[in-house]
């Protein structure tokens, strides 16, 4: 523990060096002798360091104060780094009333309401998407037009569900402008209408984060046969058509290289596709394959061991767990996936070489060739680690919340 005689008679060396209070407080003395307050933290994984003010304006009573503040708003959730940022903004007359300054100011007051998952996809979806185009504008001087453009910027990269789910969380903040003061109306209204419509196609599917993590468990607690719970449990993992998944074998399965390779034959276009297999994946397939070692098929069916679980055992599944045919489908883990990537900033021609959609364009398909292989095995790993977060940090919500059908 410090006092303030020590700090005091603390006095500059030939390199910077740190005296410490305890609970992450420390004073950094400096080359010049120049004493700094500091506290040392972790915020969602990340090493994070706090300036708590200079001796000795700020003495160590102060100093030990300013801690307990910082360490109430962790416990509540709150990153007090980025909380002394919003309130610069917000004090600022002209940067205060900008759009990046009242919806992270938005975004921490509703934080403690949504899971962290949540929480931090819809800052992500913001930082990236939207701040660096009309972040710095007065929110009260912001037109339809201006919005409009990070929109139609979203769904030129095919990321059209990313754009109506921004657009609506755009609305809540020119809302939240408007209740606290700082914006007149809401322009995300004039745009009904300018993005086409997000649902199309014939496979329904979950895309909200709060509903996949939900799902996952649901997974996770299902009672029936191993063969098909291994199956609901392999499908968000790796997203092949539920014919491919249904008919895998062992002999495709290289647990050395960590791939999963699908024959031609077995193919919708008649090309061999290469499933990148994450850590999660391995794990489930080697649980599995110490029930099964004699078997043809990954997943046998119940009644003959011979033969492959049928075309509809994973959506029974489904429907045992509750889960409408209109809701959610096998075929639903393509785009889940699909569309989740996109918000994750992947590339296009990641997604769909992983999809294995055909390429109509002959010399965009002959460089797909090379497969990408290095970076799809790269964003498979993170696609499984993100749905391990989704579903450990996500709260349960509701089966009849949005779904979104889409044809993959």
């Amino acid at each position: 523990m410090l006092s303030e005689l020590s700090i005091r008679r603390a006095t500059a060396k030939k390199k910077a060096y740190k005296r410490y209070d305890g609970e992450g407080l420390y004073v950094l003395i400096t080359l010049k002798g120049a004493k700094y307050w500091r506290f040392d933290y972790r915020f969602q994984a990340k090493r994070k360091t706090l300036a708590l003010g200079v001796y000795p304006r700020i003495g160590l009573k102060q100093a030990r104060q300013r801690l307990l503040e910082a360490k109430q708003q962790l416990d509540q959730g709150i990153d007090p780094c980025q909380r002394r940022k919003i309130l610069k903004l917000v004090q600022g007359d002209a940067q205060g009333h900008c759009f990046e300054a009242i919806a992270r100011e938005w975004h921490q007051r509703y934080y403690n309401t949504w899971s962290p998952a949540y929480a931090q996809t819809i800052l992500h979806r913001l930082e990236v998407n939207i701040f660096p185009l009309i972040g710095a504008l007065d929110i009260a001087t912001i037109e339809p037009l201006d919005l409009l453009a990070p929109l139609r910027k979203i769904e030129a990269r095919g990321a059209l569900h990313t754009a109506h789910r921004i657009q609506a969380v755009c609305s809540r903040v020119f809302r939240y402008a408007v209740a606290t003061g700082r914006a007149k109306s809401d322009p995300s209204r004039d745009l009904r209408g300018a993005l086409p419509p997000a649902q199309s196609g014939h496979f329904a599917s979950l895309t909200d984060p709060e509903q996949i993590g939900a799902l996952l468990r649901a997974i996770d607690d299902y009672q029936g046969d191993y063969s098909t719970l291994y199956a609901l449990r392999l499908s968000p993992y790796v997203f092949v058509r539920p014919g491919e998944l249904r008919q895998a074998e062992w002999q495709e399965i290289d647990f050395a290289a960590q791939q999963w390779r699908i024959p031609a034959e077995k193919m919708k276009m008649r090309r061999e596709h290469i499933v990148p297999l994450s850590r999660q994946s391995l794990q489930i397939l080697e649980e599995l394959q110490c029930l099964n070692l004699e078997r043809r098929y990954i997943f046998s069916s119940l009644r003959s061991p011979k033969r492959p679980i049928s075309n509809n055992t994973v959506n029974a599944a489904l429907r045992r767990l509750g889960y409408r045919k209109d809701q959610m489908t096998a075929h639903g883990f393509r785009s889940m996936a699909s569309t989740q990537l996109n918000e994750m900033g992947f590339k296009s021609d990641l997604i769909e070489k992983q999809l294995a959609h055909e390429e109509r364009n002959a010399i965009r398909a002959a460089y797909n060739r090379a497969e990408y292989l290095p970076e799809r095995t790269q964003m498979m790993q993170q696609w499984a680690d993100y749905l391990d977060d989704l579903k450990t940090h996500s709260h349960s919500s509701s089966h009849s919340s949005s779904v979104t059908t889409t044809h993959i």
